[in-house]
């Protein structure tokens, strides 16, 4: 394949993934780069020989320099450095496979550069929406999503009427505790959050996925990406994660994209859109699952999921709100200040105290973010 692609977060469990397939398809890769794994990092920039890079962290950025000082690449650190590399004129595509709301000015970068997008990074959308897609169709930039929900339902569109879509539905696994009651959940400890049944993610998309606030974000991102209204996403727990959503149509059709739950098939679709090209994963068997069921999510208990939901019916900064309040909180339960539960609780109050307001620059953005967090610290601060 003749294309070249910027990596952000390489060393990430995406970003990993990407790497696997770029080298099974010749996809050249012109930069690199990682929060803080200085070590799997530098074996990256060995293996692949991009010509940038970049450490996130700069407290990090002079050991890194001097591990690669033998080899010919430009390295940057911080935002600024993430910046530079989601608008290489030499990148033909941006992965954005950060964690976090850091992911938010390096996409509105790439677009400003006129780079293509293949989007791994939830808070792109969730905190900035109405911003990112509004640049994009100024600039003309296509936004290839790489969730594998969002990937399902970008593929079943294909051949289709735009128009002629009555609602998606957004599959679930449920997480490694679908089924318990809220009670059942007071004592969960972080191994246990840590413990996804189906995938391998980061620590952070993983305790999402438990509390589903990973489902409550891409309900968001699905709002922007397909331009829906929130009644047209309809949410369904199906624990073995193969089909991995579908889309219903005016006529009352439903196509659904189905697959093993492995994500290197929706980042090579994003990658090689429109080539459906041979993947370094296993095929799916049907008769091997026997069944596969499909039950509504419990939306009492996992107040996170409630609450994007909410957040994004009534929109404004409520949904960035809601994406940097919890992750504020992964961060207190995973430095055990929190409890399970408390994720939620604490999301969920988030929309009771903050009035409404606007989102109309990414200064908004930050000042809600700002806000939210502040306002999680003290909050666990005061317990």
């Amino acid at each position: 394949m003749n294309k070249t692609v910027s990596i952000l977060g390489s060393t990430g469990s995406i970003g990993t993934q990407s790497l696997e397939v770029c080298e099974k398809h010749g996809l050249r890769v012109a930069a690199l780069a990682a929060h803080s794994s200085i070590e799997a990092l530098e074996q990256q920039i060995r293996r692949f020989r991009p010509a940038y890079a970049c450490i996130y962290n700069e407290e990090k950025y002079g050991e890194l320099k001097r591990r690669i000082s033998d080899l010919d690449v430009k390295l940057y650190s911080g935002m600024e450095g993430l910046c530079r590399l989601a608008s290489l004129d030499e990148a033909d595509i941006i992965l954005n496979s950060v964690v976090g709301m850091v992911g938010l000015l390096p996409t509105l970068t790439a677009i400003d550069a006129g780079k293509d997008l293949a989007l791994a990074n939830k808070e792109t959308l969730v905190a900035g929406g109405e911003l990112v897609m509004d640049a994009a169709a100024k600039k003309g930039v296509k936004i290839y999503p790489v969730d594998s929900e969002h990937s399902a339902i970008f593929q079943c569109l294909q051949g289709n009427k735009r128009e002629q879509l009555s609602k998606i539905i957004l599959t679930a696994s449920g997480g490694p505790f679908f089924g318990r009651s809220y009670d059942e959940l007071k004592n969960v400890t972080k191994a246990q959050a840590l413990h996804h049944p189906n995938w391998e993610m980061g620590n952070k998309i993983t305790i999402d996925s438990a509390t589903l606030m990973n489902k409550g974000l891409e309900f968001i991102e699905a709002k922007w990406l397909f331009d829906l209204a929130p009644e047209q996403i309809e949410i369904v727990v199906h624990r073995q994660s193969v089909v991995h959503s579908a889309v219903e149509y005016n006529d009352y059709s439903v196509i659904a994209q189905m697959g093993v739950p492995d994500m290197k098939i929706p980042i090579q679709y994003a990658l090689l859109y429109p080539n459906r090209m041979s993947c370094p994963t296993g095929r799916l068997s049907l008769t091997d699952y026997g069944k596969l069921t499909f039950e509504k999510p419990d939306y009492d208990t996992f107040k996170c999921l409630s609450a994007a939901i909410e957040a994004i019916r009534r929109g404004g900064a409520y949904p960035c709100l809601v994406n940097s309040a919890n992750e504020e909180a992964v961060k207190a339960f995973l430095h055990d200040e929190i409890s399970f539960i408390e994720i939620g609780e604490t999301v969920s109050s988030v929309l009771d105290k903050f009035e409404p307001s606007e989102i109309k620059s990414y200064d908004d953005v930050m000042k809600a973010d700002t806000a939210a967090r502040a306002y999680v610290r003290e909050r666990i601060a005061a317990k």
